[in-house]
């Protein structure tokens, strides 16, 4: 007895939708598994590796960056090349590569100097700044209880910095500052690149920011980092895996962006912001039992209510909208 067509096509459709549901669980996994291997290394290569040299680490990236935007968008066709139309337009995304630049120089620096648990307490604060950038810029504001669960946030991170046995002034100034650049760059995108014309999706959008970048962080490297070129040879001949290390982690730097574009596109944005708050946990915790470095129960506490007021503010936004 043959199938009828509508129960055909029922089966054909839960059989699709559990393909797509399998996909996504893979890009979620790809997507924390390149993101927390980013960071890692990063903390591995900077203060275990004897390869301190954060502005030239950041280079690498970037340039993996530009040549793998280029590979995808050009010739795999992974999203539609988007052309710059105009001077101003150049000028604009040329201002964001220098604030993400920035960003990501700082955040390695901090790296050098700051546990990943306690780089990623200070990072989740990120709500915080972007509301203030957004009021700042745009005068936009939020309701006063959107705004009150930020209170934690912060709080959280103050009480964090107080029970965190390896804290380090400098190191923490410098996570301070790359988390706001962070925030400062995603309102500055919103403002820059407003208008329907002249927006670009992220894919592209890092086709064209990542060649600038590597532009500004080269002659910074040569200036502020002189012998990173010599020490990087002489480690690349004693340890011929750290040739493999770099190019793993140059290349993972690219591939976070692209499953963050991808989580994104085949996700929603309560979604995402959930799986980027669970995120930062895991980051944490793999962190401590492959560093093994030293947590209070302080620290543990304040984190926790980072984590806490991070996702109050986001939920706050969602009904408030």
């Amino acid at each position: 007895m043959s199938s009828s067509p509508s129960s055909s096509s029922s089966s054909s459709s839960s059989a699709t939708s559990r393909k797509d549901a399998v996909f996504i669980v893979l890009l979620i996994i790809l997507w924390y598994s390149t993101n927390i291997g980013v960071l890692l290394l990063n903390k591995f290569l900077l203060s275990n590796y004897g390869f301190a040299f954060p502005i030239f680490l950041t280079m690498c990236h970037m340039s993996a960056c530009a040549i793998l935007s280029y590979v995808s968008i050009m010739f795999l066709k992974v999203v539609p090349p988007q052309r710059i139309k105009s001077r101003s337009q150049f000028l604009r995304i040329a201002t964001l590569s220098v604030v993400f630049c920035a960003s990501v120089v700082g955040g390695n620096i901090s790296l050098k100097y700051l546990p990943v648990s306690f780089n990623q307490a200070v990072g989740a604060t990120t709500p915080f700044f972007t509301a203030l950038f957004a009021y700042m810029m745009t005068r936009k504001r939020e309701a006063w209880a959107t705004y009150t669960c930020l209170v934690p946030v912060v709080a959280g991170v103050v009480i964090a910095s107080g029970g965190e046995p390896s804290f380090h002034l400098y190191g923490f100034i410098m996570c301070i500052g790359a988390t706001a650049a962070r925030a400062f760059k995603s309102v500055l995108q919103g403002v820059l690149l407003s208008s329907e014309g002249e927006k670009l999706n992220s894919m592209n959008l890092m086709l064209y920011m990542a060649p600038i970048a590597v532009v500004v962080l080269l002659p910074a490297a040569l200036v502020m980092e002189p012998s990173a070129w010599d020490v990087v040879l002489s480690l690349g001949q004693e340890h011929k895996l750290m040739w493999i290390l770099l190019f793993i982690n140059s290349t993972m730097a690219y591939g976070a962006n692209l499953c963050n574009f991808l989580v994104t596109k085949h996700t929603s944005a309560l979604t995402l912001q959930v799986l980027g708050n669970a995120k930062g946990a895991v980051a944490v915790v793999i962190s401590i039992l492959i560093f093994q470095n030293p947590v209070t129960f302080i620290g543990i506490a304040g984190y926790t209510m980072t984590v806490m007021g991070v996702v109050a503010y986001g939920e706050s936004k969602r009904r408030y909208k």
